[in-house]
């Protein structure tokens, strides 16, 4: 049913499409694995070592257990995001979709900043984030994101990854902004903050903190460092203050599919020793939560000859809607 969507989507030559048969398709007597492994035996390729990923978010235990019942002389090994560390280098294509998809991401931005107010539901935000993200520009359109707008607003701003509901925003409350545009499937993320009223001032204060922060680790991020040594520039940074961030700064972001837009690979974090090389893309993303309030601001960005190229041209500063 679905072979000729590879034909249509990819470059790849005809050949190479092989759809199984409907029969295989949510079945309890037999498992689309099956059919892989007596492929894959009529190739030749059922013996040696086979490389799974055994973390991926499609290849089901039930997967495994087919695979390996039907090939029982092959040795597995886990191969997880090996295709994932072979593509973290960007070719100019590649950041020529991740630059169409940060202007995507920046209207998205500002129709969010456009259209929270006291009173306004939550989903009909998102439903204008959604309209921008898809309709894009005159230019170019807008593909589904791997993840949903990310709306946490009020106390929810103390967690990062909660959408949307039905109540109405409020007066005197923050919102957080995690976004992206996506075009061709290729991601640039972006986060920012928004508040309600005048902003208390510990939320006024931290704003600038990460700012600070934020600004250190892009101006130290060039190829020939790790990054664990970006993130210990962002830590002492913010540490001069008295802020503590435990979770990673940030994460290799590039072409994905639900559910998610991270590749799995580098972590701007204490031990990752992975050296930045030139055309990594990476979301830079140093968000603060606390037990009952939070907030982010964040950068995707390519690693230059001459250090980090942000994708994006949008304020940094936490947004005050009076």
């Amino acid at each position: 049913m679905d072979a000729n969507g590879g034909r249509v989507t990819t470059f790849l030559a005809d050949d190479n499409m092989i759809g199984y048969p409907d029969t295989y398709v949510q079945s309890t007597e037999r498992h689309p694995m099956d059919w892989i492994a007596e492929e894959m035996t009529r190739r030749g390729m059922h013996k040696g070592t086979i490389g799974v990923e055994m973390d991926a978010y499609y290849y089901t235990a039930a997967s495994h257990a087919a695979l390996c019942k039907g090939l029982p002389n092959a040795s597995m090994v886990d191969a997880t995001a090996l295709v994932n560390w072979v593509r973290i280098i960007k070719s100019e294509r590649e950041i020529s979709y991740m630059r169409a998809a940060a202007r995507i991401v920046e209207l998205a931005t500002q129709r969010a900043y456009d259209t929270i107010s006291p009173g306004v539901r939550q989903c009909d935000a998102a439903a204008e984030i959604y309209h921008a993200e898809i309709s894009g520009t005159p230019e170019f359109g807008g593909d589904y994101t791997s993840l949903v707008p990310m709306l946490p607003t009020g106390v929810g701003t103390s967690t990062p990854h909660l959408t949307w509901s039905d109540k109405p925003f409020v007066a005197g409350e923050a919102t957080i902004l995690e976004l992206a545009g996506a075009h061709k499937h290729y991601h640039c993320p972006m986060a920012r903050t928004l508040h309600l009223g005048e902003p208390p001032q510990k939320l006024a204060d931290t704003s600038k903190v990460v700012m600070e922060g934020l600004a250190a680790a892009l101006d130290f991020a060039k190829p020939g460092v790790s990054c664990e040594e970006v993130e210990e520039v962002w830590r002492n940074s913010i540490a001069k203050h008295g802020l503590i961030k435990e979770s990673r700064l940030g994460y290799s972001t590039g072409v994905n599919y639900p559910p998610d837009w991270g590749e799995h690979t580098l972590s701007l974090r204490p031990g990752d020793k992975t050296i930045l090389q030139e055309n990594m893309t990476i979301h830079m993303i140093p968000g603060i939560w606390m037990d009952d309030w939070g907030m982010e601001i964040s950068e995707c960005f390519r690693v230059t000859a001459n250090g980090a190229e942000t994708f994006c041209n949008f304020s940094r500063e936490l947004f005050i809607k009076t």
